[in-house]
């Protein structure tokens, strides 16, 4: 698997997105966001009390999100 710069963003079916590899967590503000460890779990669902990470409340609210991108129309 290639990836830019060493970067990997992983699509999980019905949970996060797996960020691995050197890369930087910027708000739009432009601080850093320090994301203490290599890999982290980005938030897809909005209802993560940690966010923008995830802290697993996709489980108990039943978000559903496809592990591979949609298809284009």
């Amino acid at each position: 698997m290639n990836s830019a710069a060493g970067v990997t963003v992983t699509l999980c079916e019905d949970g996060p997105l797996l960020v691995r590899g050197a890369f930087s967590v910027v708000t739009q503000d432009g601080a850093v966001i320090e994301p203490g460890r290599a890999t982290v779990a980005l938030c897809r669902c909005g209802a993560s009390a940690t966010k923008p990470f995830c802290d697993g409340s996709h489980k108990a609210i039943g978000f559903r999100a496809a592990g591979e991108p949609d298809p284009q129309s």
